[in-house]
């Protein structure tokens, strides 16, 4: 009896373990860091372009999607962002909300 007591309380304490590794946006703990690290090193290689605008855009990343948005000063910038994010380890699209003003 007990070693069935015990048994189901292990069982329930894996089973507790494994959802609290799965956080609030449905994500595991692993690919929220994943995201978190993209957007971190975009928003870095963006930064040493040193043009004001690029530091001005917003960027998010969902499952290795990167998502870039705000205003720009030109298509080429616009342009130059996306491939800066492109060329980020573990991004797998990019895309470019970023607007021309």
């Amino acid at each position: 009896m007990h070693y069935l007591l015990r048994s189901a309380l292990a069982l329930m304490l894996l089973a507790g373990v494994g959802a609290g590794c799965t956080a609030m946006t449905g994500k595991s703990a692993g690919t929220n860091v994943d995201d978190a690290k993209i957007t971190a090193t975009v928003k870095e290689k963006l930064a040493l372009e040193k043009v004001s605008t690029l530091t001005k855009i917003d960027v998010d990343t969902n499952n290795g999607t990167v998502y870039l948005t705000g205003n720009v000063a030109s298509e080429d910038l616009r342009t130059k962002a996306t491939t800066i994010a492109r060329q980020v380890a573990g991004v797998h699209e990019v895309v470019n909300n970023l607007k021309v003003q």
